[in-house]
């Protein structure tokens, strides 16, 4: 058994000496295989270092793009929303301007008028005139009396005793009248309630 194993010991010596041998042993030609191969793995090399750069600078450069994209679109936005702000309600402003007109005329012909009636009756024209703009821009006011007490829409001044059982809780009367713009409170009514 002990001269088996010597056997195979010598055996692997040998192969691996006569690997070394073949290795070790250089011709002129294997020199040229070696050196043209070292030449195309430098050439594959730089082709790839080339590609990658060549891409990292594509990139690079779409990138800076679309950053100055967003940057100018963020810079148009903050303006557009600059001018919308200054000019929101100048579609009210010129829906209003008649009223004044109205009032200015009215107050020129006060001057001259004696009939207390018709100064009344030019007053109620140009209030529903104004409501009626007012309305169609979307502001309508609310309506509280005799109606129950609402927190989200009115606020209480003061509680008195309730004239009758049902109107306990409920709205008696309007100090200020409150408004709705386009379906949000924009002003609590001020009432007083019934107790």
């Amino acid at each position: 058994m002990e001269a088996e194993n010597k056997n195979i010991q010598e055996e692997i010596c040998n192969t691996n000496a006569n690997t070394n041998n073949q290795h070790s042993e250089t011709t002129p030609e294997s020199t040229d295989t070696n050196t043209q191969n070292a030449e195309k793995t430098t050439k594959n090399d730089n082709t790839n270092n080339t590609n990658w750069e060549e891409k990292y600078n594509e990139l690079n450069d779409k990138f800076l793009r679309l950053y100055s994209e967003f940057d100018n679109y963020k810079k148009r936005t903050a303006k557009e929303r600059i001018e919308f702000a200054k000019s929101a309600a100048q579609d009210v402003f010129v829906a209003i301007l008649p009223v004044i007109d109205d009032f200015e005329r009215a107050i020129k012909s006060n001057e001259t008028l004696e009939d207390i009636n018709a100064i009344k009756d030019g007053l109620k024209l140009i209030h529903h005139k104004f409501s009626t703009i007012l309305n169609k821009k979307g502001l309508e006011p609310m309506e509280t009396i005799g109606k129950e007490f609402d927190a989200d829409l009115h606020e209480a001044i003061t509680n008195v005793p309730a004239p009758n059982e049902d109107m306990k809780g409920k709205v008696i009367d309007e100090v200020e009248k409150g408004y709705l713009l386009n379906g949000k409170v924009i002003r609590y009514a001020k009432v007083v309630v019934g107790a």
